[in-house]
């Protein structure tokens, strides 16, 4: 066990420590204030505060971790190896950055509660963020920080045998619309035929006559494959439908069509299944209940896992709903532009409430790789080479790589072409060395 001294024992250190400690090296953490504690204590232990006490190794602290609250932070970012890092120390601390300070930073998304610029659909972009800003957004930099901190130890306490994690990946499958033209209801399905006649859509309503018919496979209908890379995989998959009601923003087919509610079925025999919420349910809690309710009511057993449509937060509203309804894994922590590292990390954690500055049991799965980010390079050759940059880095730190695609992008649209080859890559990745 990491024995820590520290002149104060907050709830930011004990949420900071234990995630870089105990989630990403697997090593156990306890705190104390009292000298004698230390001083005794025979196996690794460190001194985070202003003052070293001895020769042990010492970490300078920066005040972060000791307030309460959001204030103006002055943040210089500097390079250190081959990665960055900011809150320097000085020629004292073992360490030339305080790496937990830092991770508190990125972890509880303090940045998203200053003042910032949003886009149309009230998200906080990655160019608002510090780690677009200063280029290290693709990196994992809170496990590459706890990396080197372990060597540190490691110099220091030779007998001590560290715990070796291993790289792993957890698929996620986002299900906004089961199906394309089927199981619409005739208003919606005499619309959509009206639009592509005015249109001169011709293409799109032969297509639509041959679904319709039975005569092909509805488009956006590709859990046939899904279920089937899904047997081939020793790890399971989260998949997430929108369940919502018809509106604007989300226009799945209604949840009280039979035929929905046996593919529900059917993919949650071999996978995770959770809720996509609806753009509504993201500000009310009465709304995300009822499709939480829902979705129990179909695949019998409590909802674990939950993603917002959009790829949309409203920080801490948004998790504080999750946290009071006990849904404990988010998926919609990410970019859905840029590929990397929104909290800075490739280990799943916590969230830290800071208006109530306290850990709640929701663990954020934060996405590396949203399927849409990839349109904007031009190639397959392109995109596959962009997966394998993400994934390197993960598997650098022997982290959780997280990738978000959707149904539709393994259809034959030429749009997505492709995309079945590359998450048959990324599911690959996990027997490579």
């Amino acid at each position: 066990m990491l024995l820590v001294y520290t002149h104060k024992i907050t709830p930011r250190l004990r949420y900071t420590f234990k995630h870089l400690c105990t989630r990403i090296l697997g090593v156990p953490v306890s705190f104390t204030t009292t000298i004698e504690d230390f001083i005794a204590h025979e196996s690794i232990k460190i001194s985070y505060a202003k003052q070293p006490l001895s020769h042990e190794i010492f970490v300078r602290s920066h005040e972060l971790l000791f307030e309460q609250g959001l204030s103006d932070i002055d943040i210089s970012v500097q390079d250190w190896d081959d990665t960055k890092c900011f809150f320097s120390t000085g020629e004292k601390s073992a360490l030339p950055f305080d790496i937990f300070a830092a991770s508190f930073y990125l972890l509880s998304r303090y940045e998203e509660y200053l003042p910032h610029v949003k886009d149309d659909y009230g998200r906080f972009t990655a160019s608002e963020s510090i780690a677009f800003k200063n280029n290290f957004l693709q990196q994992p930099v809170i496990d590459i920080w706890a990396y080197k901190f372990k060597t540190i130890l490691e110099e220091k306490f030779e007998n001590y045998n560290f715990p070796k994690r291993r790289y792993t990946i957890q698929p996620v499958i986002d299900v906004p619309r089961a199906y394309y033209y089927k199981k619409k209801g005739l208003i919606r399905t005499f619309g959509g035929v009206f639009n592509d006649l005015i249109r001169f859509r011709l293409k799109r309503l032969y297509e639509r006559t041959l679904v319709l018919s039975g005569f092909k496979r509805d488009p956006h209908d590709t859990f046939k494959w899904i279920i089937n890379k899904q047997k081939a995989c020793d790890f399971k998959f989260v998949v997430l439908f929108l369940i919502g009601d018809y509106s604007t923003y989300d226009k799945n087919i209604s949840i009280n069509k039979k035929e929905f509610v046996s593919l529900i079925k059917s993919v949650a025999d071999y996978s995770k299944v959770g809720i996509k919420a609806s753009y509504f349910a993201l500000d009310d809690i009465s709304i995300l209940k009822k499709e939480k309710q829902k979705m129990e009511a179909i695949v019998n057993y409590e909802l674990q896992a939950s993603r917002h449509s959009f790829s949309k937060l409203n920080l801490p509203k948004s998790y504080r709903h999750m946290v009071e309804l006990e849904i404990n894994q988010d998926y919609t922590m990410g970019y859905i532009k840029e590929l990397g590292f929104r909290a800075g990390t490739c280990t799943p954690f916590l969230f830290y409430d800071l208006d109530y500055e306290v850990q709640t049991p929701l663990q954020i799965h934060s996405f590396h790789c949203l399927d849409a980010a990839l349109l904007k390079y031009q190639s397959q050759l392109d995109k596959k080479e962009a997966l394998q940059r993400i994934i390197k880095q993960v598997k650098q730190v022997n982290g959780t790589f997280t990738p978000v695609f959707h149904n539709y992008s393994f259809s034959d649209d030429l749009l997505w072409r492709g995309y079945r080859e590359l998450f048959t890559m990324i599911l690959d990745s996990v027997n490579e060395d």
